[in-house]
């Protein structure tokens, strides 16, 4: 059986911004997901999530048995993500919370170039402050390049500007690069934005006990949302969470029995639009490669795949899930409709590739399994 691969997220924003406040609001609406934290360029940290929510600091993280703090470089980051993503720390995710003086484009480097295939990028998320932005980026200019080069950035204490200069903010952070824009306040955010949440029912496979906020959101059947932010309580709908988290950002999800051409969804992908934050999921090639599925797993403008054998008695499908914001999940449905059948069959002299096999090159440039050293391609 092979071994998971761990989503790594790094968690960048300069000081003040909400960082730790978002990795707590994670971690306590994490519903039994395990998570990995290396925190500010400290030390890497194996831990229960409900157990350390709110105690974590600016430079260290404080537990029962004391504190790790340990400055981190290349070759550590590569040894807590070794320990972190070993099976028996049964990590589900890792999230890096960056210093608010660090260089995040260096945090992001360093994972790509690690020599651990068990962990996958999972994104730059730049916290941003709404109220201080103007001030931040007169004092640090380097904050808009920071967040022009993120994967999603997070407009966090919306509750502290007016909704004019909240439209204002949100259009010019969309406009500096291609990631994501979503509001919050008190660092709330869907985590399902970020990660994968354990359901009930991998619990109970497990054998894990379901904790009351898994057994709450079973009864209420909501997922567990939270209602309106504090901060825009009484004031009609809220402009950054509009009544629920999910509704800063759009899931749409698609199915085909039908196998993929790897030309045609390769095209969709390089062309995939703006607000588009992250995709994940499973692709059927057919005779491209009748051996294998195809994982996909894109985030901002990286982009992996990772074979995997179908079962035997597993059905074939393409299964995937698209989550943004400010897209049209209509027009993404009929694209990815259009990216659907074999690739045109015709004569082929002897020795050379067949159509379908010429087509999966594209494919398999975004390829690297466990086997494979050095660092993903790049876009």
């Amino acid at each position: 059986m092979s071994r998971p691969h761990i989503p790594v997220v790094v968690l960048a924003g300069f000081l003040g911004s909400g960082k730790t406040t978002l990795l707590n609001h994670l971690l306590k609406r994490s519903r039994g997901t395990r998570i990995g934290a290396i925190v500010n360029d400290f030390g890497a940290i194996e831990i229960d999530a409900m157990a350390v929510a709110g105690q974590l600091g600016d430079s260290t993280v404080s537990l029962g048995d004391g504190c790790l703090c340990c400055a981190v470089d290349a070759s550590e980051l590569d040894a807590y993500l070794a320990k972190l993503t070993d099976p028996a720390a049964g990590m589900d995710v890792i999230v890096i919370e960056a210093s608010g003086l660090a260089e995040p484009q260096e945090l992001v480097r360093m994972l790509l170039a690690s020599e651990n295939p068990y962990a996958v990028y999972g994104g730059l998320v730049e916290v941003v402050d709404a109220a201080e932005f103007g001030a931040t980026r007169v004092r640090h200019p380097e904050i808009v390049r920071h967040a022009a080069v993120a994967d999603l950035v997070v407009l966090n204490k919306t509750d502290r500007v007016g909704e004019e200069e909240l439209t204002a903010l949100r259009e010019e952070l969309a406009g500096l690069g291609s990631g994501a824009v979503i509001c919050s306040a008190y660092g709330r955010i869907d985590p399902e934005v970020l990660f994968d949440r354990r359901t009930a029912a991998q619990h109970r496979e497990d054998g894990w006990q379901l904790s009351f906020e898994d057994l709450r959101a079973e009864a209420e059947g909501d997922g567990g949302e939270e209602g309106p932010c504090s901060g825009h309580a009484g004031r009609g709908e809220c402009p950054a969470c509009s009544g629920h988290l999910h509704a800063a950002y759009e899931s749409v999800e698609f199915v085909s029995d039908v196998p993929m051409d790897p030309g045609r969804l390769m095209a969709f992908l390089d062309a995939r639009p703006e607000g588009l934050y992250r995709i994940k999921g499973y692709v059927d090639f057919g005779a491209a490669d009748a051996r294998n599925r195809y994982a996909v797993h894109a985030v901002g403008r990286f982009l992996r795949f990772r074979p995997e054998p179908w079962g035997a008695q597993e059905e074939r499908l393409t299964q995937l899930v698209l989550i943004g914001t400010g897209t049209d999940g209509r027009a993404l449905r009929e694209r990815l409709a259009g990216c659907v059948g074999e690739p045109d069959a015709r004569d082929v002299p002897p020795g050379e590739d067949t159509p379908a096999e010429r087509a999966m090159w594209g494919v398999l440039r975004y390829v690297q399994t466990a086997e494979t050293e050095g660092p993903p391609p790049e876009e």
